[in-house]
């Protein structure tokens, strides 16, 4: 088929190559725009358009998709379909309709559950037990169409944010080639989304990365995983912020709920409002990520230390 591919961040790279390598004609990439970033803000571009570059095909880099005159650069691509991940910019309606067969999303989650910009991790935050990838036809709507293809995949008790990421990316990409060659062979049936099942992924705040040790372990945990990588669940203690990259649940909870009941060659045992929270891969502002036998050769903490509560 020939294909409009609009996808900007590295979610997306699998699902591209994947349509490269099953044959399929890519006529046009879209991505946004090249922007500053790490921490010397050069201006780095999208994994997307160095996939399109190193294949040599048209790229288009539009900061808006309203104006008339690209409107006519995507008609003129003569594409039978386009194809969406994680592009980042909202389609207008006038361009859902281009396409000979419209749009396809690929979306992280299991429709209509987790509509919206972060699906990944409010699946993790909410303990969901399993999430996955939606093949959805796109309408006026966030993440409203009809759902064409569906498949999960069970979220483990170790993932984080990144790993499912992963995983996800790796299944959309085969989901994708697998909505095709249904479609291509007439197998493709449209199911409407039942909306009173429906939730929104909204993007999370910085506020929620916070740990609040008054709950109890396992919530903790779920904060620690969504969050990595980004931004990094975070607690202070003496006075020093401290993130936290990886912990376990225990079931010691003697204790005030932050305060350090255990220290060990395993991690930092910490009282939470129920259970605790064993930290195991640890960060000091500016310093790097340690295991926590490394963090407290340097850093010596000691069991009535205790995290400061967020209130």
């Amino acid at each position: 088929m020939r294909i409009i591919f609009a996808g900007t961040p590295p979610f997306a790279a699998p699902a591209l190559q994947s349509l490269l390598n099953a044959g399929h004609e890519v006529a046009l990439v879209l991505t946004q725009p090249d922007r500053p970033a790490g921490r010397g803000m050069r201006t780095a571009s999208s994994v997307i358009k160095l996939l399109a570059q190193e294949y040599k095909l048209a790229l288009l880099q539009p900061h808006s998709l309203k104006q008339p005159e690209l409107h006519g650069q995507l008609d003129a691509a003569g594409a039978d379909i386009m194809v969406v991940a994680a592009y980042g910019i909202i389609l207008p309606s006038a361009i859902l309709s281009i396409p000979r067969l419209g749009c396809l999303n690929v979306h992280a989650s299991l429709l209509p559950r987790w509509r919206g910009a972060a699906p990944i991790q409010r699946a993790i935050l909410a303990g969901d037990r399993e999430t996955g990838i939606t093949i959805m036809q796109m309408d006026r709507g966030l993440d409203t169409g009809a759902m064409l293809l569906q498949k999960s995949i069970p979220i483990e008790q170790d993932d984080s944010a990144q790993t499912l990421h992963d995983k996800l990316a790796l299944l959309g990409a085969q989901c994708i080639v697998e909505a095709l060659a249904f479609l291509q062979q007439g197998k493709l049936h449209a199911i409407p989304q039942d909306e009173t099942a429906a939730t929104y992924a909204s993007k999370p705040e910085k506020y929620e990365a916070e740990i609040d040790w008054r709950l109890d372990a396992e919530n903790i945990n779920r904060t620690v995983r969504a969050f990595n990588p980004r931004p990094g669940a975070h607690s202070r203690i003496a006075g020093a912020p401290m993130k936290i990259w990886q912990a376990s649940t225990g079931t010691d909870s003697a204790g005030k709920p932050g305060e350090i009941v255990a220290v060990t060659r395993h991690g930092i045992v910490v009282a939470c409002g129920e259970g605790s929270l064993v930290l195991e891969i640890v960060q000091k502002s500016g310093g790097k990520k340690l295991s926590a036998a490394e963090f407290l050769s340097g850093h010596p903490l000691r069991p009535g230390d205790r995290f400061e509560r967020r209130e």
